[in-house]
């Protein structure tokens, strides 16, 4: 009787043999690892994440800020008006011509800055005439003087960014600051959403609506509530586990796969939080190193620069946390679903000598990454023939070594900690192996059917 209820109702040995009754749940089983669905489980996972989830809302409701607190412009760096506006013709002319040589008044040329304006003095500028193409002075024209050392030059139909000064005098209120590159940056990101969709078709879907939605937190919860003088790790806290828990659960599904993935870095982004915190007090860091954070402290005084540092940390190790965790998570999944038998010992040391492969290439990327953003800097650096400890003292560079290695520090803690969090939830959630056949022709049909059972028997 046993032996029949077991065949009829799982199917790996009826299966084989042919018969129609059981073909279904062996079917349905065979789509991919069962998650963990056991109700004491499932109890324990709710126990933690329910409170959490809920406090994560009941924050993002007393944090919100409707929108960023207003402020009289500077018409410093980002913050000034600009217009959309197109170069309609480009002539040269001389540059004493027009008074843009730049000698020195001395006319030392043995220096960079007086040899260089000599050369300004006897060269060639650019006259450019640019049309104004937004705003309410749409159709107005202006000019440009473009020196022929300068790095961006402009060329006749160019698209163009203009800055708009309304307290100059008309003829200099407006002046090219940038190239317009939304045609350019909107082709390339169709590109990107293009791949993800081909590749990963309906999961790429909703990972690229998980990435509008953390955008969207970004934009309209964490940038604007640090504006508003709320303290900026707690807001980022809140905003980095909303976005958290939206991408993880709708990228990867509402299962206890992917309950483990948020525990595992919800645990490691309190360990970032800690030693940033600390080494960033200890290290005596301001948060304010160049002209865009100075404007930002210039612009709101009681801003905690600090703060925004550690924030910029936790928000930006999140994103490689993620990958990581959900990666731990389904390697352990997969080892147990590839054999039933592992222990959770067995499943820890198969999952953390995966991790190991992956701490290293996540560890190096981030190096990298970050030295790559700081390039002009380090050659500064290198042109001064400073020492690696003059280097690495000035705060500008010490800023990015500990977000490099605080967050790295979080990547290789978040491996052995999701590791031993999915194989204590794999295997706690299996009973033990049902009773065996006596023919040695069927055991390992039994083994499965006994697993496959009771995995139903629970669901």
């Amino acid at each position: 009787m046993t032996d029949a209820r077991h065949g009829s109702d799982h199917g790996p040995g009826a299966g084989t043999d042919g018969h129609g009754p059981a073909h279904p749940h062996g079917h349905s089983h065979s789509h991919g690892p069962a998650a963990p669905v056991s109700r004491h489980l499932r109890k324990v996972i709710a126990a933690i994440l329910i409170p959490f989830t809920a406090a994560v809302v009941v924050g993002l409701v007393v944090l919100w800020p409707g929108g960023a607190p207003p402020h009289k412009r500077t018409g410093v760096g980002f913050d000034q008006q600009t217009q959309q506006a197109t170069v309609t013709q480009v002539v040269q002319v001389s540059c004493k011509s027009v008074n843009a040589s730049g000698e020195t008044p001395t006319g030392d040329t043995s220096t960079a800055e007086g040899n260089s304006a000599q050369q300004e003095a006897n060269g060639t500028c650019h006259k450019a005439t640019i049309r104004v193409d937004t705003g309410k002075d749409k159709g107005r024209t202006f000019t440009e003087i473009v020196q022929p050392d300068q790095a961006r030059q402009l060329h006749q139909g160019e698209k163009v960014v203009a800055a708009y000064e309304p307290s100059a005098p008309k003829n200099l209120q407006y002046s090219v600051t940038d190239a317009n590159r939304r045609f350019p940056m909107g082709l390339l990101a169709g590109i990107f959403a293009l791949a993800v969709v081909v590749v990963g078709r309906l999961r790429g879907v909703m990972a690229l609506v998980a990435l509008a939605i953390s955008f969207m937190v970004l934009n309209f919860f964490i940038l604007p509530a640090i504006l508003q003088g709320s303290n900026p790790l707690l807001v980022a806290v809140i905003g980095s586990s909303a976005i958290m828990l939206i991408a993880l659960y709708m990228c990867h599904g509402l299962s206890a796969r992917t309950s483990v993935a948020v525990l595992g870095t919800l645990a490691s982004l309190a360990l970032i939080g800690i030693l940033g915190s600390q080494f960033i007090d200890w290290a005596a860091l301001t948060g304010n190193t160049d002209d865009q954070t100075g404007l930002i402290h210039g612009l709101y005084p009681k801003l905690d620069m600090s703060g925004l540092l550690l924030a910029g940390v936790i928000i930006g190790s999140l994103g490689v946390l993620d990958d990581v965790t959900v990666t731990q998570t389904s390697a352990v999944w997969e080892l147990h679903d590839a054999n039933p038998a592992m222990g959770r010992r067995g499943l820890y040391r198969a999952g953390i000598r995966i991790g190991r492969d992956h701490i290293a290439s996540v560890v190096n990327t981030l190096v990298l990454a970050y030295a790559g953003a700081a390039l002009p800097l380090m050659l500064l650096f290198s042109i001064a023939q400073s020492g690696v400890g003059t280097v690495a003292n000035s705060e500008l560079v010490a800023e990015e070594i500990v977000r490099t290695l605080v967050g790295s520090i979080g990547l290789v803690a978040s491996v052995p900690v999701t590791t031993l969090l999915a194989a204590l939830v794999v295997s706690a959630d299996r009973p033990g192996q049902q009773a065996e056949p006596a023919t040695a022709g069927t055991v390992a049909t039994g083994r499965a059917a006994a697993g496959r059972g009771g995995r139903r028997r629970k669901r």
